[in-house]
């Protein structure tokens, strides 16, 4: 199978708020290869990859993504990851790179699948799949009542774990993040699933962040999530170690298997989150979920925006059973739920991959044509990228 074409269409919603909801634009990759056809998305800035995908070249070890990929033959997983590999290393130099790669490695999968016949949970090695519990993912509301009806609609939804994060949490004072996390709790009920996220907000703050751990074990919540930047790997470690009942979490930035390794590694995380849309795809993200196996860590998945993103960043872990828990978009845009004509449905409590060829997501082209951005990219009076067809 050669990849004959790699498409790059930029969607986004009319208005785009400044609020920390990712599902606002998107970057979706179709490859194809005769009859086959393949879709991924990137979750990163769409614009920056788009260059990224096309730039000239700047020296060796700073080349685009594109001019590695198209053309090349793929007929096996491992053909994957050596491709992935060249990638990484003709774009060195470009930190964009893992991020652009992501999204055309996840519709490498997909078409891989499809010309093998195979789902891509089988051409991770896994025989079967076992169901996750999803966790409602959602911002904190602006109040605590708003926070309180929110949590209790989930747990009126089906849901058995939810998720609050961003927000204005973590930038008042510990007793507001305390109301807030009282609320939530509040509403769920009391023996819900609880999970708290920081947004970094702290940066490397140690001494702020451990002010909110006692309300957090109070009101047993599971983990906290993203305390400090990603790469404060020193303030995660010393954080950890003043925490009791709750296990920190973090990862949705790591950029390659590297990054998420030395946050498990000396950030001492309970909890790492990938997401395959920026750590390189889904053959790292499962590099990443092997390794926490390994080390008594547990994976789970970042996911925040469409279901073909949903089903991604399920592949790398779909077939570890002591992996459980699963991030599911409750609140993500028009643009995102429209993407895709069929979902990643909650049955009996679990969601599970599809068990069909590649990743089993049907895309909706009425809905492409509906949110594209037409973008041209222009350098020295040649034209280097324009939006496809559709």
């Amino acid at each position: 199978m050669i990849i004959e074409a790699v498409d790059l269409f930029y969607l986004a919603m009319p208005q785009i708020r400044d609020i920390a909801d990712g599902s606002q634009d998107a970057l979706l990759v179709r490859v194809r290869s005769g009859d086959l056809v393949g879709w991924g998305e990137c979750e990163a800035s769409p614009l920056v990859s788009i260059a990224n995908w096309a730039c000239p070249m700047s020296h060796a070890a700073c080349k685009n993504v594109r001019d590695t990929v198209l053309g090349r033959r793929l007929e096996s997983p491992q053909d994957l990851v050596r491709l992935g590999d060249e990638v990484r290393a003709a774009g060195l130099d470009i930190l964009q790179t893992d991020h652009t790669w992501s999204g055309v490695e996840i519709a490498l999968w997909d078409i891989l699948g499809k010309h093998l016949e195979q789902p891509v949970y089988r051409l991770l090695g896994y025989s079967q799949e076992f169901g996750k519990t999803p966790y409602a993912s959602q911002l904190f509301g602006e109040t605590p009542d708003e926070t309180r009806d929110k949590a209790k609609r989930c747990r009126e939804a089906g849901f058995a774990a939810v998720k609050f994060g961003w927000a204005g949490y973590g930038r008042s004072t510990v007793q507001a993040d305390a109301d807030q996390v009282e609320a939530a709790r509040t509403g769920l009920g009391p023996d819900g699933v609880l999970l708290i996220d920081a947004g970094t907000v702290w940066g490397e703050d140690v001494e702020a962040a451990a002010a909110r751990l006692p309300a957090l074990e109070t009101h047993q919540v599971l983990w906290l999530e993203e305390p400090f930047v990603g790469d404060a790997l020193h303030a995660y470690g010393q954080l950890a170690s003043q925490c009791r009942t709750v296990k920190l979490a973090g990862g949705e930035g790591a950029f390659n298997f590297h990054t998420a390794r030395n946050l498990m590694d000396h950030g001492k995380l309970g909890f790492v989150q990938i997401d395959t849309g920026r750590i390189g795809g889904i053959a790292p993200a499962k590099r990443a979920a092997d390794y926490a196996e390994s080390n008594h860590v547990t994976f789970v998945n970042h996911t925040f925006t469409t279901h073909l993103a949903l089903a991604a960043s399920l592949a790398p872990y779909a077939g570890k059973r002591n992996m459980e828990l699963c991030e599911f978009p409750v609140e993500a845009s028009a643009l995102a739920t429209e993407l895709t004509a069929n979902h990643l449905n909650v049955q009996n409590g679990k969601v599970r991959v599809l068990d069909e060829p590649g990743l089993g997501m049907q895309i909706r082209l009425d809905t492409i044509r509906k949110y594209a951005v037409p973008v041209q990219i222009n350098v020295g009076g040649r034209v280097v990228f324009a939006s496809p067809e559709i």
